[in-house]
């Protein structure tokens, strides 16, 4: 079935508009933010490395207006949820709310001076998904008070303050990739995003035929922020022992294969697997990106499947839901690549899909994983999209 995307954001906005209007009787500016999904490049970013995102069509709304007082009026959409606090005792919540409340507050701290305001939240993209929907509504709620108030905020700061809103707020101290994928994100095209400069350039990503699918292994272990943090660990570790031969090293952006072997390999296998991985998995990127300014979708999607092996293996930080969904699709024509996406231990595998044959795919590998797994599969059909923008 083809989708308008155009009369579907009509709909999200004439439906937010009416909410806000019998809540608040009076017309709001309204912003939508998209979620968005990392092609490949995994656990390259704390590494001064290279990601490649998009933007993609599932997205978070938010229509805002002033108060003439100094209250700030919350209403969430999705959990039915009224939130009421004034602008001098905002603080972290740990509910939806603070993820609003945390940009206010570095804007107050940025010397941006807000009234009283009243906002309505609404959205589409999955929580729990690796969506990237806490960062969504950062970026749409500082694009949408930055129009409110015409403070003249550029992008690239908007981007760095609604990473600081997460890391204070929410207390998830997140890579800049999430933001800027939502701020700069172009349809038919990736960021190559230098996460050491900020310098980015778009990629196309014209997938005519195929779709981007996203298989939720719906699995989340408790593994996912200790080894999180244990990899980043074993990174650094690897950087020092280069950097004892060669000073002007400062991360694993500028190790080489040849540095690992001749430094890392004899101290400690398990830290040069790690950081293995990293090294091949920039060059993995390049070599996508070259693979994309060609229209060779083929070789992307093989880039994607030796990616998946190498955060299986040699980074492990998979596990068994996702390698399933990964080894069921990796023989199948129809699928030109597949990797686990995000941090690991559980979330999502993207994959690139030939039209025809997702509704089949899914299906059958929905039975698959049930019977190995006893858990049930979800999947989200995406597409690109562009970056956080006012609806008009």
């Amino acid at each position: 079935m083809n989708v308008n995307p155009k009369a579907t954001l009509r709909n999200k906005q004439s439906a937010i508009e009416s909410i806000f209007q019998q809540m608040f009787s009076e017309k709001p500016i309204i912003v939508r933010s998209p979620g968005r999904v990392n092609v490949i490049g995994e656990h390259t970013d704390y590494n001064d490395g290279f990601v490649l995102p998009c933007a993609i069509d599932k997205a978070v709304c938010v229509a805002v207006s002033k108060r003439d007082d100094n209250l700030i009026h919350l209403y969430s959409v999705n959990f039915n949820e009224v939130f009421v606090i004034s602008l001098h005792d905002i603080k972290p919540t740990h509910t939806w709310s603070t993820y609003v409340l945390g940009v206010v507050h570095q804007l107050n701290l940025r010397g941006y001076k807000i009234t009283g305001l009243n906002l309505v939240l609404d959205g589409d993209i999955p929580i729990g998904a690796g969506l990237s929907s806490s960062a969504a509504v950062e970026c749409a709620v500082v694009f949408a008070l930055n129009e409110l108030f015409q403070f003249k905020i550029g992008r690239m700061e908007m981007v760095l303050l609604a990473q600081k809103a997460e890391h204070t707020f929410s207390g998830v101290m997140c890579g800049v990739m999430d933001m800027f994928a939502n701020m700069f994100g172009k349809k038919d095209h990736v960021i190559k995003l230098d996460c050491r400069s900020l310098s980015y350039q778009y990629e196309p990503l014209v997938l005519e035929g195929y779709k981007l699918v996203l298989l939720n292994t719906n699995v989340k272990h408790s593994l996912s922020t200790s080894e999180y943090n244990v990899r980043r660990q074993q990174c650094e570790q690897g950087v020092a022992w280069v950097k004892a031969f060669h000073p002007d090293v400062k991360s694993l952006r500028d190790v080489t294969s040849q540095m690992l072997n001749d430094y890392v390999f004899s101290k400690d296998p398990i830290i040069y697997k790690r950081c293995r991985f990293v090294v091949e998995e920039n060059a993995r990127l390049l070599a996508a990106c070259t693979a994309l300014e060609a229209g060779d979708l083929i070789t992307l999607g093989k880039k994607m499947f030796e990616t998946h092996k190498g955060l299986s293996q040699a980074y492990e930080v998979s596990c068994h839901e996702l390698d399933i969904l990964v080894d069921g699709v990796k023989n199948n024509p129809e699928v030109l690549g597949a990797r686990m996406m995000g941090g690991g231990f559980g979330g999502c595998t993207l994959n690139i899909i030939r039209d025809e044959a997702i509704d089949a795919l899914v299906e059958s590998l929905s039975e698959s994983y049930h019977k190995k797994t006893d858990l049930v599969l979800s999947h989200y059909v995406v597409q690109t999209e562009d970056g956080t923008n006012l609806m008009q």
